[in-house]
């Protein structure tokens, strides 16, 4: 029996319209099917949370599982685009950037993303082509 294909999950605000744009963001130039998704306030991401420490209702960031390990913020960002193709690694050059300053970054757009892209009032569900890839 072959071992299962590793993953990583990423965690992500369902009501905000950014986050859900990223995941499709990420789904696109995921050719691999690496990333796995599932949102924050879904049963499934509140397990991961907790099986992380991680605070369920204070998290206010996206959060990648990655060989595991959490990761939030733009450290999570940086390892999402790191596993892209053609330029877009690139990114990760950001990493000499202090995270600190990443992170202020970071927050100032998380801060006020419901202003500026909107949020839902529920979770929208996956377009059927994701669905395999949520937990």
């Amino acid at each position: 029996m072959q071992p299962e294909k590793e993953h990583a999950v990423v965690l992500y605000d369902g009501v905000c319209n950014l986050c859900s744009g990223t995941v499709r963001f990420i789904a696109k130039r995921d050719s691999r099917a690496y990333f796995q998704f599932a949102a924050l306030q879904s049963v499934k991401g509140r397990e991961v949370l907790k099986d992380y420490s991680l605070p369920a209702d204070e998290l206010k960031t996206i959060v990648l599982i990655e060989k595991h390990r959490a990761f939030t913020r733009s450290a999570a960002v940086l390892r999402i685009a790191r596993g892209f193709h053609r330029a877009w690694p690139l990114l990760t050059l950001l990493r000499i950037v202090p995270r600190r300053l990443r992170d202020a970054c970071y927050g100032f757009v998380a801060a006020r993303r419901y202003r500026w892209f909107g949020a839902k009032p529920a979770c929208e569900l996956p377009p059927e082509s994701l669905k395999p890839r949520f937990l």
